[in-house]
């Protein structure tokens, strides 16, 4: 099935592609040859077994080790500590941290130092290895961030009782299924959290199941292997994971651990998983080659790379919605390709759009669907999809 987003900004254009094959033309870090062999041709439990199989009996580290690995996977092309708690991306953290000087200790208030987060909170395990020095789900933070979240669950707060200088809140949950506090990080790095938690269940499959008698994480886990995750909170790590893709931050990090630990996260390696495994989310795409610098002329064009595999599309059909992807309803089998409203018909072999005479400041939801056929054959692929995503924000 397919979610929709929030409108986090004005001004963005979301395009989500459906199919039956791969997208050419995203790649994701140095992944070895062969890694992810046994995983081919699965989904649902079945392949998060087979993920499991594949990432367990990693290389431990101890946890004074990965203070210094912090060094290799968490350094900023400054040189700093990159914490995601204090980051703004694309502007001044308000503090930035220089590895080893600027290690806890003690600290009394946020900037005075950083040290390791669990982002999966160590009680939910009861501080058992190899958990707990796992870099996957440990990373470099403020201490004082750090010790607010505590063991709060990560999910979107309604009202902040408290705010860090980067926008990180700790608050009332916002997300219908809990109304406990819970703790927020910043829009840019929630995709981050949510594939490490989508690590967390699929590393430790064998183990997820003794985690849910925690009190506290039990509101997010269900006595199972799978789907392990209540489901208000699966959708809500979905919608992370699809409105805050993979960046080259993440690749970079995934590589660098894959180096101390020899696995690696596959949701980073193949965002698609989620989907595949779980029936939402959304793999990522790269975003649109042509950047629409004149959407106040009420004009954009859209790019994607041609679908490859054992069936190529003999053209695409486009629609969209200024609601949302749920008001953009699913062609069906057999159905006349212009069909519908928001309709444009894609020629064979084509793999751009120009749409003229939209609003300025408003957010668009776009699907494009890929087909072959004509006529009353036209076949729109629409068992067993992927959704395949790409977004772009007007500079």
């Amino acid at each position: 099935m397919l979610f929709k987003y929030k409108k986090l900004t004005l001004k963005k254009v979301y395009l989500v592609a459906l199919s039956s094959f791969v997208i050419a033309g995203f790649c994701h870090g140095q992944i070895p040859s062969g890694y992810y062999n046994s995983a081919e041709g699965l989904n649902g439990a079945a392949l998060k077994t087979a993920l499991y199989n594949i990432i367990k009996d990693h290389t431990v580290r101890s946890y004074d080790q990965i203070k210094e690995d912090f060094e290799t996977t968490d350094d900023k092309p400054n040189g700093k500590v990159w914490d995601m708690y204090s980051d703004i991306p694309g502007g001044t953290p308000p503090y930035q941290y220089d590895f080893g000087s600027d290690e806890c200790g003690s600290y009394n208030s946020e900037g005075d130092c950083y040290n390791r987060e669990h982002s999966w909170p160590a009680s939910w395990f009861s501080d058992a290895s190899p958990m707990y020095s796992d870099m996957f789900h440990v990373v470099p933070a403020d201490g004082y961030v750090n010790n607010r979240h505590g063991n709060y669950i990560i999910a979107e707060v309604n009202s902040a009782t408290w705010t860090s200088m980067n926008g990180t809140k700790l608050g009332s949950c916002a997300t219908s299924g809990y109304s406990g506090t819970v703790f927020e990080p910043i829009d840019a790095y929630k995709g981050d959290f949510a594939r490490a938690y989508f690590y967390m269940v699929t590393r430790y499959e064998n183990k997820v199941v003794s985690w849910s008698s925690n009190a506290t994480v039990s509101n997010i886990l269900v006595n199972n292997t799978f789907p392990a995750f209540e489901t208000w909170y699966l959708n809500m790590l979905a919608d992370w994971h699809v409105a805050d893709p993979v960046d080259q931050k993440e690749i970079d990090r995934n590589d660098a651990i894959y180096t101390f630990q020899d696995n690696r996260n596959p949701f980073i390696d193949h965002p698609e998983y989620v989907y595949a495994i779980w029936g939402v989310g959304a793999s990522t795409i790269p975003e649109p080659s042509n950047f629409p610098t004149n959407f106040s002329a009420s004009n954009i064009t859209l790019n994607w790379n041609d679908a490859t595999g054992a069936i190529v599309p003999e053209g695409y059909l486009l629609r969209w919605s200024t609601v949302g992807f749920g008001a953009i309803a699913d062609p069906v089998d057999g159905t006349p390709v212009g069909d519908g409203a928001y309709a444009l018909n894609v020629a064979a072999g084509v793999q751009t759009a120009f749409i003229s005479n939209l609003l300025p400041s408003t957010t668009y939801y776009f699907k494009l669907f890929g087909y072959t056929g004509s006529g009353a054959t036209i076949d729109y692929k629409t068992d067993a999809t992927v959704p395949m995503v790409m977004q772009t924000t007007q500079p």
